[in-house]
């Protein structure tokens, strides 16, 4: 088996999946266009990593970004080895990897790429940037849709029935859903209940909108704390208010405590799945939720019209006052919310389902 991932440049949402198959296929070959040595996990770097030339390129590990419009050409040029599969994990163009004479292709697709069709403007801007910027988003929709059929992917499988409504209106492809997988063993719930504060795991990209997060506790007397790095970090943090405390990269366990001690998650932007939601409720704690993309299908809002148990409060638009809304709704219902029944439809994302969900497709895309 061959493997094919976007670039290892840290763990996030996608590494930690590339980290489950990697554990299920050991003996599997990984092929990424940008490599960072170290930055990745154990069972992730175990692997016979190949990256493409563009890793070689000066500042390539901090600017990888910048390099989206070489993309293209370097997921293409890859020479992938003789194998009975290839399987992708891609956001952005993994997918395009050209599959071996004879080799079959799963593409486990995290989004068709966010930043020229459901998010340009979040990353493209707007007035003279996006302008100078439609022929390139063009250029990248055309080549996403032509690197799509299934002459080069023979299945594709979506993270969530979200990602599979935007495969088909992308690429008129259709898509299985197989939710990503969640370590719920890493959290648990704290038995003397939360500390006082709130909780916001940022990647500090344009679409996670931080900022609404902070303007909205701009306005609530409430603290919150803020974790994790990214690309527009310095800017929020010169603008945040005095009860927004700013904590930067934190490692794992942390991270597990955090969860376990905070009121509430904050959650802001539209997600594709969102296993930052699902880490907090395996520590038994709500989620404070934009109510649209993944989080409609990992959170359990109050008044659910099936009679589930709440694990969190939806909000309806993404604007500051409607997300300081959801705060003060929550702490008016705060009684309703029971750690060990979050917890218990966390556990509804265990590993394990998602290791039997992708044999079954792995099968299905090879009979």
């Amino acid at each position: 088996m061959v493997l094919v991932h976007d670039w290892l440049t840290g763990m996030r949402g996608g590494e930690r999946v590339l980290d489950e198959l990697a554990g299920m296929f050991p003996d599997a070959e990984l092929f990424t266009l940008i490599y960072v040595a170290g930055s990745a996990s154990p069972r992730i770097e175990a692997l016979r990593i190949t990256a493409s030339p563009l890793s070689r390129l000066p500042g390539a590990a901090r600017h990888y970004r910048k390099l989206l419009p070489l993309f293209p050409a370097a997921i293409e040029r890859l020479r992938l080895p003789a194998c009975d599969l290839v399987l992708s994990t891609s956001h952005a163009v993994a997918k395009a990897a050209r599959p071996p004479r004879g080799a079959r292709h799963l593409a486990y697709c995290f989004t068709p790429m966010r930043y020229v069709w459901d998010q340009a403007d979040a990353y493209l801007g707007r007035g003279v940037r996006r302008a100078l910027s439609l022929p390139l988003a063009a250029w990248l929709r055309r080549f996403d849709r032509r690197t799509s059929g299934p002459e080069r992917i023979q299945r594709v499988v979506a993270i969530s029935h979200v990602v599979a409504d935007r495969i088909r209106r992308a690429w008129g492809r259709d898509a299985s859903v197989v939710y990503p997988p969640v370590a719920v063993e890493r959290f648990a719930p704290r038995p003397e209940g939360p500390d006082d504060f709130y909780l916001l795991v940022g990647g500090f990209v344009p679409y996670k909108r931080e900022d609404l997060a902070l303007q909205a506790f701009a306005g609530l007397d409430r603290p919150l704390l803020v974790a994790g790095d990214g690309p527009l970090r310095r800017r929020l943090e010169a603008e945040a208010p005095a009860n927004a405390r700013f904590l930067g990269r934190v490692g794992d366990a942390e991270l597990a405590s955090l969860y376990a001690r905070c009121r509430a998650l904050v959650y802001p932007q539209e997600e594709d799945f969102g296993i930052v939601p699902l880490e907090a409720q395996a520590s038994g704690r709500p989620v404070i939720a934009l109510g649209r993309g993944g989080a409609t299908e990992t959170v359990i809002g109050l008044d659910d019209p099936a009679g589930r148990a709440p694990t969190g409060v939806f909000f309806a638009t993404q604007t500051p006052g409607a997300l300081a809304d959801a705060v003060r709704r929550f702490e008016g219902a705060a009684a309703r919310f029971d750690p060990a029944a979050i917890r218990a439809h966390a556990e509804r994302f265990r590993g394990e389902r998602f290791r039997a969900e992708m044999r079954a497709e792995i099968e299905a895309v090879l009979a």
